[in-house]
């Protein structure tokens, strides 16, 4: 049997791997042109230029393959015909001095702007991809059915089907704009980092040099409705929902929260704006249970259900803080790198209630518009207690508070107290 081992083990955690000579490809982020590959690959050796590998949390299957002689560990993609469908970019917010610090905006054209490295044998690889595909979501049809869509042959088919252009993006950290957007130091951020993955990446203390990581994490899948060029055109509306994921709810549909109903809801808005001239965006973030993790989420299910009383708004955050030991690890900091990595300057139709999420967009330079909230009616009955929590903590209301609303307001101030 092959082994995949090589004669020795590789440490990438002290600097001067070649002598002390700096990476053939510094990357200096925020240059207006491309500004160097992000190299997060064994198989780029010294050249290296970033901490963690790319895949996201699927790097550890990679793992797998290799370890199990399923994968060759020197196997290297070959990136013919894989560029994005549609062009995206540059736009102005690319090079701006603190603008996109999650991701690399870039990351979509390496095999066209790096076509020479690659011819080289340096193994450069995308951390976006651009596609196009159809949806087909049974309450879409539904929705033909009552007459809140349309069918028009070209977004929306006969079918059923919706066309749609979708990005994957995969998180690329600079840890310097990292630190800055959460006002904390680099050194703490990196020290952070290290301890609490259990020391999964010795780089990011000893390795100051390199500022860029590639996080071991669950990344974005972008869903735009519509011709992709009208999402940064300020002459055409824009209809937008920003969807932090919710296996549970999204998928198999759930009886005790909003997410599958509001997120069905932002996709049908985004189809009506795109019929109408303008343009549609679901950003798909991978935050599972607030970024907590399913097994913490259905916890709190567990928690809430159970409590004396049953399952109350007024202690809805404080389940979730009880077993988790915060309310929520979202943080929407980074989430408008991916829409200003899509020129997008204003959303014309924001649907969420969040007021995080509209917090973190418009602090950021975007412009909203309108604040489009779900309908009553499309709310499962079992949900409305997380609403009304919701709506008590700050969500966005188009109405005055309701005297249930009000009564959860004051009972969290009690407990607070």
């Amino acid at each position: 049997m092959t082994s995949n081992r090589t004669g020795h083990i590789r440490l990438t955690s002290h600097p001067g791997s070649r002598g002390g000579a700096p990476s053939r490809f510094p990357i200096h982020w925020g240059a207006a042109t491309a500004r160097g590959p992000v190299l997060g690959t064994v198989n780029a050796g010294v050249d290296r230029n970033a901490i963690g590998a790319h895949g996201g949390s699927y790097a550890v299957y990679r793992a797998l393959a290799v370890s199990s002689g399923a994968l060759s560990p020197i196997a290297r993609p070959d990136l013919t015909n894989t560029s994005p469908v549609v062009n995206i970019g540059p736009f102005p917010q690319w090079s701006e001095p603190g603008r996109i610090v999650s991701l690399d905006p870039w990351g979509h054209r390496v095999a066209a702007d790096f076509a020479q490295e690659i011819g080289e044998g340096i193994d450069i690889r995308p951390s976006i991809a651009v596609t196009k595909a159809r949806l087909t979501i049974s309450e879409l049809n539904e929705a033909v059915v009552k007459g809140r869509l349309k069918v028009d042959g070209k977004i929306m088919k006969d079918t059923g089907e919706v066309a749609v252009t979708k990005a994957a993006v995969e998180p690329v950290w600079y840890l310097p704009g990292i630190a800055d957007r959460f006002g904390v130091t680099e050194e703490a951020l990196r020290r952070t980092l290290f301890e609490q993955t259990g020391g999964m990446y010795p780089e990011l203390v000893t390795r100051p040099d390199l500022s860029v990581f590639l996080p071991p994490i669950g990344g974005i899948t972008l869903y735009i409705f519509g011709d992709p060029a009208a999402i940064s055109d300020r002459r055409r509306t824009l209809a937008c929902r920003v969807h932090d994921e919710c296996n549970g709810s999204d998928v198999f549909g759930s009886d005790i929260c909003t997410c599958r109903p509001y997120l069905i809801h932002g996709i049908e808005e985004a189809i009506r704006e795109a019929q109408n001239g303008g343009a549609g965006l679901i950003v798909y973030n991978r935050k599972e249970g607030r970024a907590l993790g399913e097994v913490t989420k259905f916890l709190v299910y567990n928690a809430r259900k159970r409590q004396e009383g049953g399952d109350q708004a007024a202690t809805y955050f404080e389940r979730t803080e009880c077993v988790a030991g915060v309310q929520d690890a979202r943080f929407q900091q980074l989430m408008p790198d991916v829409l200003h990595w899509l020129g997008i300057t204003r959303i014309d139709r924001f649907v969420s209630m969040s007021n995080m999420k509209y917090d973190a967009l418009t602090e950021s330079g975007i412009e909203i518009g309108e604040r489009v909230p779900i309908p009553d009616e499309l709310i499962p009955d079992d949900a409305k207690v997380e609403m009304e929590a919701k709506k008590a903590a700050g969500y966005f209301t188009p109405h005055a508070p309701t005297a249930d609303e009000l009564k959860a307001t004051v009972g969290r101030k009690i407990e607070e107290f």
